[in-house]
Formats: C-alpha cells, structure tokens, sequence
C-alpha cells in the first residue's frame, strides 16, 4: 500500500504564487472552503459563483497578488472545461436521447417484467446503475422516480425497498465511473488512465452497490416506513411515442463507450507496445471524446430513429439536452479553478510537509480530505475536484494503478453523509416524501455506506494489485 514519505513528493513544476508559510495557508484553506460553504447554504449563491469568490478569498489569505490568483483561477477553469467539457455534453446529449426515444423505459419495462418478489431490489439497482452511466445524478433521480414509485405502488412494496437500490445505483456510478464529471476531473488532474480507473472503479462499484443498495434497503424500509406520494407520479417520457427502441440494443448503445474504454484498457495492459498498430487504433477509439462521440452517433440511429424520430426531432433533442448542462459545465470549470489557485499557492506541497512523517496511507489521506470538503460544501462533484487538486502531488512517482485507486479514493469520499447542504438531499426528500429526519436514516445513510465501503475495497485492491 502506497505510504506517504518523502521520496514520493516533490512539488509541483511551478513556484507557489507566495511565499506563506504552512500555518497561513492551512488557514486560508479553511477560509476560503468557509467562504464557498457560507454563500452556498447562508446566502443561497450559484455554487459557480461562491467557487469563484471562494478562489479569491483563498488567494488573499494566502497573501497571493490579486493578479496571479485570477492568472490561477482562470488557468484551471479554462483547462478543466477544455479536458472535460465536451465529455459532459456528449453525455448530456446520449442521456437525452436515452430518455426521449423510451429506451430507458425500454430498458425498466424489460428487466421488471423479469423481476419478482424479493428480486425486485435487485432489479432496481441494475436499471439504475445502468441507464445511470451516461446520465447525471439529478437527471437519473428524475427519470427512475416515476419508475419506482410506481413499482412501489402496483406491487405494494416499501418505497424504500425499492428506492433506496435504485438511489445508489446512480449515486456509485456519479462518484466512481467516468464519464461522470467529478471522475473525469480527478482523472485528468491527476493524469491517471481513464480506462484502468474505469476497470478498477467497476471492481469496486458492483460489491459496494450490492451492500449499499438491495442489502441495506432492508433496514431502512424497517426505519422507515413511507408510502408513494400520489402527486408526484409523473408521466413517463415514452407514453406519448408511438413506437421505441429494443432492449438489446439500447442496453448496447448505453454500453458501447464504456466497452470501448475498457477494450483500450486491456489493449495497453496486454500489448503495451505504442508502435503496435492494434493499440493505436484502440488508443484512438478508445479515448473518451471519440468513445463519447461514436454512441452519441450510433444513438441517434439506434434510439432515435427506432423511436420514429425524424432528422429535426433529433436536432431539437440534442438542443435541449445542451441548455441544462450550463450550470453543470460552470460549476465544474469553477471548481477546476478553485483546484489550480489551491495547487499554485502551495497547499498540496503544504500537505505532504504536514504529513510526510504521518503513518497514512496516501488512500486513506485521499479519502478524509474529499471527507472534509463534501460535508463542508455538500457537492459531490466540487469535493472531487478540490480533494483532487489538493492530493496531486501525492500521484507523483505513483504506478498506474495506485493512481486510479487514488482517484478511486477520493470519488469514494465524496459521497459520505449527503445532508441539508447537498441539493441531491433535498431532491430525495421531496420526490419521496419524507422528512428530515427520514431522509438522514435513509438517504444520508446510504451516501455513507457507499464511501466507506467504497474506501474498504479500494484499498483491499491496493494490498493485491
């Protein structure tokens, strides 16, 4: 297991912006993360907007030049939007698709009419976890709620029973798989292998969605005991189509960039030749921008043509899926800015000094900061980010698996105890009704298995790998 120690480290290629000491910069961490958590619950700001505050604030109490800050600030949203931006709206646009055609209802009618009984948990988690993949967060919860309260409703289930698998299908697949934004930024920042981080994120994905998803809705269907609200069974996308795609091939289509990652992954293990022709060729379809890309293509044949949909309704479904996503691309961009103002005034050196004679495994360090800045800002995606920039040094010197598992810890720790400073904590509360206190034994719960569990097989594969 990878150990923090003074050999691993060095700094970065370029001189912190200031010359602070460890005691200044370790408090204008804290003061600019409470300036981000201050205008986001207190004072209700965009999160794109408290990022780039936030980022200011963290270069003034680091006692930075106003200029250099914004050089930082700037340099980081522009190369994080550059790196992953695309990806986002080629994601964007085959959930969308996804969803319009009824291939994603395609997909749920099948796999339920399989389901029965006590499978039906574990039918839930898999439709999550699959249609999951190239869909945000927000966008999956809205699309799989009429699904599950439904479920709920015609087969007299527990909502909870049934929720709860489904809830954490989408939750693992957003906080360890690319293409999913946090993923893919921590990937990049810390210029790990998309398709290793992607084969191990699936190893530990699959066990900690069983425990965390059909294993643990048993006890929060006793803890909580909620029925469907009548009023917020909504119609699904599909009902007004005339026709919609196969099984078979929308599961394929949804599939295909992942199989195209993960056969570019295998390539590099078993050739690892970049001279060989073969490994270029999968190096090139395998990339994620042309992975992205080709189901994008294939899609637009294979879920919108087999809906009926004729060349303008394709259009205006990849129009429409581009708008929600400004927000998102923002965020994400801000929080890469906020990553390259903590890397350029020196708090990842400031953590390996601090910690260098610590006994902490570099996962484990991983995992407690990006602990740290989710339950201080409530994001996902900004506590990958942040925790990504702040452990980039650590990735130095590191062999290409330790780097995965490295960005593996850190979207682990992202998810723990979603609470009243997470919009996902709200979403599930109104959607399935429950109060408060409800939604902490249930929803909170959940996010917390998932990271714990999540950091225990990660570093499991540490000690085998």
């Amino acid at each position: 297991m990878t150990r923090l120690s003074v050999e691993m480290l060095a700094a970065d290629a370029t001189e912190p912006i200031t010359s602070a000491g460890n005691a200044q910069l370790g408090i204008a961490v804290l003061a600019g993360i409470a300036v981000i958590v201050l205008l986001i619950t207190k004072f209700k700001l965009h999160a794109f907007l408290a990022l780039t505050i936030g980022s200011l604030a963290l270069g003034a109490f680091a006692g930075a030049p106003l200029g250099a800050t914004l050089d930082s600030f700037t340099t980081g949203l522009g190369k994080t939007v550059a790196s992953v931006g695309v990806l986002i709206a080629l994601g964007a646009i085959l959930g969308k698709l996804l969803a319009d055609s009824g291939g994603a209802d395609q997909i749920v009618d099948t796999i339920l009419a399989k389901a029965k009984g006590r499978s039906m948990p574990w039918a839930m988690v898999l439709i999550a976890s699959v249609i999951g993949l190239p869909l945000f967060f927000e966008v999956g919860i809205v699309l799989l709620i009429p699904v599950v309260l439904l479920v709920a409703k015609r087969g007299n289930y527990s909502l909870m029973r049934i929720g709860v698998p489904a809830l954490a299908g989408l939750s693992v697949m957003h906080g360890l798989i690319p293409p999913h934004p946090g993923p893919l930024v921590a990937i990049d920042a810390l210029k790990a292998n998309l398709g290793i981080t992607l084969a191990l994120g699936l190893l530990v994905a699959i066990p900690t969605v069983i425990i965390a998803g059909p294993l643990f809705s048993r006890y929060a269907a006793r803890w909580v005991d909620v029925h469907a609200p009548e009023n917020l069974i909504p119609q699904r996308p599909s009902e007004d189509l005339d026709k919609r795609p196969g099984f078979g091939v929308t599961v394929a289509t949804v599939l295909l960039p992942v199989v195209l990652m993960l056969v570019k992954a295998l390539v590099d293990i078993v050739v690892d030749d970049p001279e060989n022709p073969v490994q270029k060729v999968t190096d090139v379809i395998g990339s994620p921008l042309i992975a992205l890309l080709a189901a994008v293509l294939v899609g637009m044949f294979t879920l919108g043509r087999a809906a009926g949909f004729g060349k303008d309704r394709i259009a205006s479904t990849v129009e429409k899926s581009l708008a929600p996503i400004a927000g998102v691309l923002l965020i994400v961009g801000a929080g890469g800015g906020f990553k390259q103002t903590l890397i350029d005034v020196g708090v990842g050196q400031m953590i390996l000094d601090l910690s260098k004679n610590w006994s902490i495994p570099a996962l484990l360090l991983a995992w407690l900061i990006a602990v740290a800045i989710r339950l201080a800002t409530g994001s996902a995606t900004v506590a990958t980010i942040s925790a990504a920039g702040l452990v980039a040094p650590l990735a130095e010197g590191m062999s290409t698996t330790e780097t995965a598992l490295l960005v593996l810890a850190i979207g682990a720790g992202s998810l723990f105890f979603s609470h009243v400073n997470d919009a996902g904590f709200w979403l599930v509360k109104e959607y399935f009704g429950m109060n408060v206190g409800q939604t902490i034994k249930t929803w909170s719960v959940m996010e917390t298995i998932i990271s714990v569990v999540g950091i225990v097989f990660v570093l499991l594969l540490s000690l085998v790998l």
